[in-house]
């Protein structure tokens, strides 16, 4: 059994029908809605969606159970709001499933009501950052400032942009950590070399859950780490920690997320592969597993629950619920707030809402 925000999934089936034994499998999943599909390097809507869980052919054994309430908008919540609060948490479903918009073929074009809106006067980032991080140099001693906010955006190099500018404006010397890189390739000659995979154009090489080469730190920024250090202490994927120390080959920092929060832990070097497929030849890269975490991509928001979520739309959503995740990582209607921009650099209200509604069927 595996329980969710919204779903009970219960996966069973018969493994061996000459013995009649049963084995149970028990997959974690996440609430379709609440799900970024697959990644599926160039491919297609219909390649995307044959890649999900209900289009197996073990689907056919499994039964759906539905909850009715979702717990991360309700937690802590009084008598006054909770009509409130069921509002904004069906325009939320309505979302995730699609019902809400005008509808064409490409996607949804959904309309944000204005109190949800944040509006810039030209400087769209300091705008959002402004929204969302208020009085920064004076709470940066509080673990609970970064633990509960959050900037999200659809790409990377949106979400860079926001944390170099968060970065400036940390008190406190800064640090910068280069990697070191190396291919895994060998051209047969150790005396020759190679002159296509240079040292130079590795470290311009930027890939999914491989770090930055170049890294830049303070004390009391927020981090993600990128990989699995240790399970057992906590240290996952994902994982946010604060930057207490720095050290030329080890980083101390302080957990802000998860089942060991104010925990230290060390953090070391590692020497990392992209598993990105576009690359044609494999390297490695020395770096400390971390990317700050002042803002993250919608992607890697998912799981977690926060308190206060500015999203950052300078380009339009691009998969299957992604506007959804970001929504729904609150756990109030005043929690969430959105900077749009259009295509000429203006504010809009008005934002892509990407739903495959192939993705649902056999699931209610």
């Amino acid at each position: 059994m595996i329980l969710v925000d919204e779903k009970v999934y219960y996966i069973n089936f018969m493994y061996n029908k000459k013995t009649l034994i049963q084995y149970v499998i028990t997959i974690t999943l996440i609430d379709e809605k609440d799900l970024i599909l697959p990644v599926m390097p160039k491919g297609t809507r219909q390649e995307i969606v044959n890649a999900t869980i209900n289009s197996s052919y073990i689907w056919n054994y499994c039964e759906v159970l539905t909850l009715t309430k979702n717990m991360r908008l309700l937690s802590g919540a009084s008598h006054t709001d909770i009509e409130e609060r069921r509002l904004f948490f069906e325009w939320v479903l309505a979302i995730g499933d699609g019902k809400v918009g005008l509808i064409n073929d490409v996607d949804i074009s959904l309309h944000i009501p204005p109190d949800l809106l944040i509006q810039s006067s030209g400087n769209h980032v300091q705008s959002i950052v402004h929204g969302i991080y208020l009085n920064l140099v004076d709470s940066i001693t509080d673990i609970s400032y970064f633990q509960d906010k959050a900037i999200l955006a659809p790409t990377n190099s949106i979400v860079d942009q926001i944390n170099d500018y968060m970065l400036d404006l940390m008190p406190g010397e800064e640090k910068t950590y280069f990697s070191y890189n190396s291919t895994l390739t060998h051209n047969g000659n150790d005396n020759v070399v190679d002159d296509v995979h240079t040292l130079e154009f590795l470290t311009t090489i930027n890939a999914s859950g491989l770090p930055h080469h170049k890294i830049r730190l303070k004390i009391g920024v927020p981090i993600m780490l990128l990989r699995n250090i240790d399970l057992k202490l906590g240290l996952c994927n994902g994982t946010r920690l604060i930057i207490t120390k720095m050290g030329k080959f080890v980083l101390e920092g302080k957990v802000i997320s998860g089942s060991n929060i104010g925990e230290i832990f060390f953090i070391p070097r590692l020497s990392l592969s992209p598993s990105d497929v576009k690359i044609p030849f494999k390297f490695q890269r020395r770096q400390f597993p971390i990317s700050i975490s002042f803002a993250m991509t919608i992607n890697k928001s998912q799981g977690k629950s926060l308190k206060s979520v500015g999203i950052y739309l300078p380009s339009l959503v691009f998969s299957h619920g992604q506007l959804y995740v970001t929504i729904s990582r609150v756990t109030s209607k005043q929690g969430w707030k959105i900077l749009i921009v259009d295509g000429d650099g203006q504010n809009t209200d008005t934002t892509s809402n990407v739903v495959y509604h192939d993705v649902f069927r056999n699931v209610y």
